[in-house]
C-alpha cells in the first residue's frame, strides 16, 4: 500500500467523524396541561428584565448590584468556563493529532569495544546524530463513540449556561424578595410606632382621669399593658429589619454596612400584571427545566460512548522525517511510516459491559429528574397563580377594614374622653386598628412577593432560544 492510500483511509476515517449527527434530546413522556388551573390570561409572557415592571428605582439598581458583585453568579460562570474546555478536550480527537519533534543525540564509548545496540564502536568512540519527525495519529470514529463523547461534552456545557441562568434567576428574585421584605419590615415598623404613639396618648388621658377618680385602677392597669405590648412590637420589627438587611447585603455581595436604608414607600411600588401562558410554553421558558433536558441529552450521549468502548477499534498513523549525522544535512534523508492497528477487548471481567450498564441506570435515573424538574415547574406556576389570587381577593376587604377600624378607634377615642364610652371600647379598638394595619402591610408584601414567584416560575423572560 502506497502512501496515498494510506492518506486518503485516514483522510476518510475523518470525514466519518465530521459526518456523524448529534445525539438528540430524548423525550420526556410527559404531557403537558392544556390550561393553567386559574383563569386564562392573554397578556404577554415577563421579558428579561422583568424587575424593572415593579416601577422601583432602588429595586433596579440593587438587581444590577447583584448581577455584578454576586459570588454565586460568579462561580456559576467559572462552571461554563470549565465547561467550555472540556467540551473542546471532549471534541479534540475527532481530527487527527499532529506532533513535532526535533531530537538531538550524542554517544561516546568511554572504553571497550562496544555491543550491537551502541551507535558507536572502537573505530568510531563518538557518535553524532540529529533528527526532526511529523507524525499523525487518529482512531478512526466507527462507532460513533467519538462523537457522542464530543455530543455529551456539548450537552453539559448547554447544562452549565441554563444552570448559570438558573442561578441568576434564584439570586435576582431573591434580592427582589429580600428588598420587598424590607420595605413591608419598615412599614411595620412605622405602624407600630405611630400606634404607640396613640396608645400613649390614649394612656395619658387614663391618668389623668384616673387622678380625677373617674377611671379605675383596672382601666389603668388594661392601658399600661396595652403600650407595653406595643413597645414590645416595636424592637422586634427593627430586628427583623436588619436581619432582612443583612441578607439582602448577603445576595449583593457586600457588608450590610455599605446598604443603603430602606427609604421607599411600600404603597410605591406596583405589581405588574403578568402573562402565564399556556404550561406547554413553560418548557421553553425555564433553566431548570432546560438544564436537566441537556444532562439526560449528555447521558444518552454516555451510553453510546459506553457502548462503542466495547468495540474493536482502528488507529492509523503517519510519520514523516529526517536524520543525519549533523545538523546543517538534517533534512537531505527524508523518509515516512505508515502505520494501522486494529484493537479489540477479549476479557476485562465484565468492565465494560458494566460500564454501559453504569450509564444506563444514570441515564434513567436524569430522565426521573428530568420529568421532576418539569412537574415541579408546572407546580410552581399554579402556586403562585393561585397565591395571587386569593390575596387580591383579600386586599379589598382589608383595606375596607382598615378604613372602618380607624374610624372606629377615633370616634371610641373621643367618646371616652367625653366620658361616654367605656376603656374597654377604646382597647378593643386599637387593638383592632393595630391588627388591621399590619395585615394590610402583610397582604400587600404579599401580593408584590407572590408577582416575583409568578415571574420565577415563569423563568423570568428566559429562553432556550435566546441563551443559546
Amino acid at each position: 500500500m502506497n502512501l496515498p492510500c494510506h492518506l486518503s483511509l485516514l483522510s476518510i476515517g475523518v470525514l466519518l467523524a465530521a459526518c456523524s449527527s448529534t445525539t438528540p434530546a430524548p423525550p420526556s413522556g410527559l404531557l403537558a396541561p392544556p390550561q393553567w388551573q386559574g383563569p386564562a390570561t392573554t397578556i404577554a409572557l415577563p421579558q428579561e428584565n422583568w424587575w424593572q415592571q415593579f416601577s422601583s428605582p432602588n429595586l433596579d439598581r440593587l438587581i444590577e448590584q447583584a448581577r455584578r458583585n454576586s459570588f454565586d453568579l460568579g462561580a456559576a460562570a467559572a462552571r461554563v468556563r470549565q465547561a467550555q474546555a472540556s467540551a473542546v478536550i471532549a471534541g479534540a480527537p475527532l481530527l487527527p493529532e499532529l506532533k513535532f519533534g526535533l531530537d538531538a543525540s550524542r554517544q561516546r564509548l568511554l572504553h571497550g569495544n562496544g555491543f550491537d545496540q551502541l551507535d558507536a564502536s572502537s573505530r568510531e568512540r563518538t557518535s553524532t546524530s540529529f533528527a526532526t519527525r511529523l507524525s499523525a495519529s487518529y482512531e478512526v470514529d466507527f462507532w460513533g463513540g467519538k462523537v457522542a463523547a464530543r455530543d455529551s461534552a456539548l450537552f453539559s456545557l448547554d447544562a452549565s449556561r441554563f444552570d448559570r441562568q438558573t442561578v441568576e434567576l434564584t439570586l435576582l428574585s431573591g434580592v427582589a424578595n429580600s428588598y420587598l421584605q424590607g420595605l413591608a419590615l419598615s412599614e411595620q415598623v412605622r405602624i407600630a410606632r405611630l400606634n404607640l404613639s396613640n396608645a400613649e396618648d390614649v394612656l395619658q388621658l387614663v391618668e389623668t382621669r384616673y387622678q380625677s377618680g373617674s377611671a379605675t385602677a383596672l382601666e389603668l392597669a388594661q392601658q399600661r399593658s396595652l403600650v407595653a405590648g406595643q413597645q414590645r412590637q416595636v424592637p422586634l420589627f427593627e430586628q427583623q429589619l436588619r436581619e432582612a438587611r443583612i441578607t439582602l447585603a448577603t445576595l449583593l455581595g457586600e457588608p450590610v454596612q455599605a446598604l443603603p436604608a430602606f427609604d421607599e414607600p411600600l404603597t410605591g411600588l406596583n405589581w405588574p400584571a403578568i402573562g402565564s401562558g399556556v404550561p406547554s410554553d413553560l418548557l421553553s421558558r425555564r433553566p431548570d427545566i432546560a438544564s436537566a433536558e441537556a444532562r439526560l441529552a449528555a447521558a444518552q450521549a454516555d451510553v453510546q460512548v459506553a457502548r462503542a468502548a466495547m468495540l474493536p477499534s482502528l488507529t492509523l498513523g503517519a510519520d514523516l522525517g529526517s536524520g543525519a549525522d549533523t545538523f546543517a544535512q538534517i533534512l537531505r534523508s527524508p523518509y515516512y511510516t505508515l502505520s494501522a492497528g486494529l484493537a479489540a477487548p477479549i476479557f476485562n471481567n465484565g468492565r465494560l459491559r458494566a460500564e454501559r450498564d453504569k450509564a444506563r441506570a444514570e441515564q434513567q435515573e436524569l430522565l426521573e429528574n428530568y420529568r421532576g424538574s418539569i412537574v415541579a415547574g408546572f407546580a410552581d406556576v399554579e402556586k403562585a397563580l393561585n397565591g395571587i389570587s386569593g390575596v387580591d381577593q383579600q386586599r379589598q376587604a382589608q383595606d375596607q377594614e382598615v378604613v372602618q377600624a380607624r374610624i372606629a378607634f377615633d370616634l371610641s377615642e373621643r367618646r371616652y374622653q367625653a366620658g361616654a364610652e367605656t376603656l374597654l371600647t377604646v382597647l378593643e379598638t386599637q387593638r383592632t386598628l393595630y391588627q388591621a394595619q399590619d395585615q394590610q402591610v402583610q397582604l400587600r408584601l404579599a401580593r408584590l412577593q407572590g408577582s416575583v414567584a409568578l415571574y420565577k416560575a415563569l423563568g423570568g423572560g428566559w429562553q432556550v432560544a435566546a441563551e443559546q
